[in-house]
């Protein structure tokens, strides 16, 4: 028996956002649209946010890392198929000034978003992040 390889998908939608073709898709959609606004809600509610793919190595890492620093953050997994709308919500949570799509892992501090990977490993290797973590209230110490 072959095994058959998994499609690769790109997050970018091929349908518009809030396209809905049949009512199992509008039963589908109305999860989507709440998982995508429960992100606003984690964002606002939570010190540190990592919101990311599921299965992401990446994200991985940066719950690693935040971990060892001793802060426990919410980490939101997306799944592909609900990924467009998260990052439509992402996009209205960080402004419309920004030039960039939101990528995954997106890691927010006190509400605001601090950056992906590179940024997080980048403060965390010039000693920037703690003083981040702690004014943010994610760390007491």
């Amino acid at each position: 028996m072959q095994s058959q390889a998994i499609p690769y998908g790109a997050w970018v939608p091929g349908t518009p956002p809030g396209h809905v073709s049949s009512a199992r898709d509008q039963q589908a959609a109305a999860v989507v649209s709440r998982s995508a606004a429960s992100v606003r809600k984690l964002v606002s509610e939570n010190a540190v946010t990592v919101v990311g793919r599921r299965g992401c190595c990446m994200c991985h890492v940066v719950k690693r890392l935040l971990l060892g620093h001793g802060v426990n953050p919410t980490v939101f997994e997306v799944d592909e198929d609900d990924e467009s709308d998260v990052v439509v919500e992402l996009r209205k949570l960080i402004g419309e000034g920004q030039e960039d799509w939101p990528q995954f892992p997106a890691v927010f501090v006190g509400g605001k978003l601090f950056g992906g990977l590179e940024r997080v490993m980048a403060s965390h290797i010039s000693g920037e992040l703690v003083p981040v973590l702690k004014q943010a209230g994610a760390l007491w110490l």
